[in-house]
């Protein structure tokens, strides 16, 4: 485990507004977008809209934005009138909001869809079920997902163009509905990056400290995780039962159960954290273990986990899925591992610790650049101006 100085952060959501402040955000500029989440959270909110219109307005765009959810719903009418450009990202289909996009168009505004995920269209339903270790066998179960997938697809479907993260799940959503998809990655917001640049700066000068104990580090924590963490278990009792320095780190909700249960001291449970003190945990661990199964809804998931990672100077081994294998570059900013590799690629890491600091350099770098939020202002613009 790293030797971390910076204590945690008080933390408060940096998106409360009232509607008169929010509305007010669409004032000014050349262009005025309007985006419509159904209610903010620290997930999809943060990165397909929070982030968005944060990179508008500290970076001297012409564009005005803000946003707006399911408690304005009744004001949408107003919104548009004053909107140029509509984005609704993975909302739910409804009366109201087809009505809103028909009386943006008609005005002729542009309507974008952003969705992050494969989401959007049911024949994906039993790959996503199975993948997010849903209970297959419990009607309400197919009940839900199904309105919830069908619900987003329809509201992709009234949009003029849709925005993702990816080429891999832009192409998807092109063959699910002929409309133009535009790329905009996720990236790392301006309090991200200012917490992770303190925490890379107070492991470089410390020479990338360490105790004795050895930290590895699993940061998707929720019960819908729980097929990708099991292809770790086997490594994981490999590894407690060879190496008596190696401790572990999870962060949400997960259940540690059957070879895992008698290494339990050995691990660490964490409650979900904000997203700016989650960086300082990740900045604690050695190794940032981003397991995956390999199919189709897995490959359209965007790279994020080592990004977030990356900038605080921690590696990442990572399952080579589309945007992964696209972002890490073995044995220079991180490690890529198939399902069977992961022990030997833990113990290899582990035995080359000399290389460390070098790598997550590299890393740090490299993602600074490509996914610091200064850099996202011209791309952002040219799509939502196209």
């Amino acid at each position: 485990m790293f030797h971390i100085a910076i204590k945690p952060q008080p933390y408060k959501d940096p998106w409360i507004a009232t509607f008169a402040e929010r509305k007010a955000g669409l004032r000014g500029g050349k262009l005025s977008v309007a985006y419509f989440y159904e209610t903010p959270d620290t997930s999809t909110f943060r990165y397909r809209v929070y982030n968005m219109i944060q990179v508008l307005r500290n970076s001297h765009s012409e564009i005005s934005a803000s946003f707006f959810c399911n408690e304005d719903i009744k004001n949408l009418r107003e919104i548009i009138e004053i909107a140029d450009v509509l984005v609704f990202c993975r909302t739910r289909y409804n009366a109201k909001i087809d009505q809103a996009i028909t009386l943006a168009k008609r005005k002729g505004k542009k309507v974008f869809f952003d969705v992050d995920d494969l989401i959007f269209d049911t024949t994906n339903t039993y790959l996503i079920l199975n993948t997010l270790d849903q209970d297959l066998n419990h009607p309400n179960v197919w009940d839900f997902w199904f309105a919830y997938i069908s619900r987003i697809g329809e509201t992709l479907k009234l949009c003029d163009a849709a925005i993702t993260t990816n080429d891999y799940l832009a192409q998807r959503i092109h063959k699910f509905v002929n409309i133009p998809v535009h790329i905009i990655p996720n990236f790392l917001n301006a309090e991200q990056l200012d917490i992770s640049n303190q925490l890379f700066q107070n492991k470089k000068s410390s020479k990338f400290a360490r105790t004795n104990n050895l930290q590895l580090g699993y940061f998707s924590g929720t019960p819908t995780h729980n097929k990708d963490f099991s292809i770790l278990t086997s490594a994981l009792v490999e590894l407690f039962e060879t190496r008596p320095e190696v401790s572990l780190t999870v962060v949400g909700f997960m259940d540690i159960t059957g070879e895992l249960n008698k290494y339990k001291s050995r691990i660490q449970l964490y409650p979900l954290h904000d997203f700016i003190n989650l960086q300082r945990i990740i900045a604690h661990v050695e190794i940032n273990l981003v397991p995956l199964q390999d199919n189709v809804f897995t490959n359209c998931k965007s790279e994020l986990k080592y990004f977030e990672a990356a900038i605080t100077g921690t590696l990442t081994i990572a399952t080579p899925t589309y945007t992964y294998a696209n972002s890490i570059k073995e044995g220079f900013n991180g490690y890529l591992s198939k399902s069977y590799e992961w022990f030997e690629k833990i113990d290899s890491v582990i035995d080359n610790m000399q290389l460390y600091p070098e790598l997550a350099e590299n890393g740090y770098k490299q993602v600074k650049l490509k996914y610091g939020w200064q850099y996202q202002k011209d791309l952002i613009e040219q799509v939502l101006s196209s």
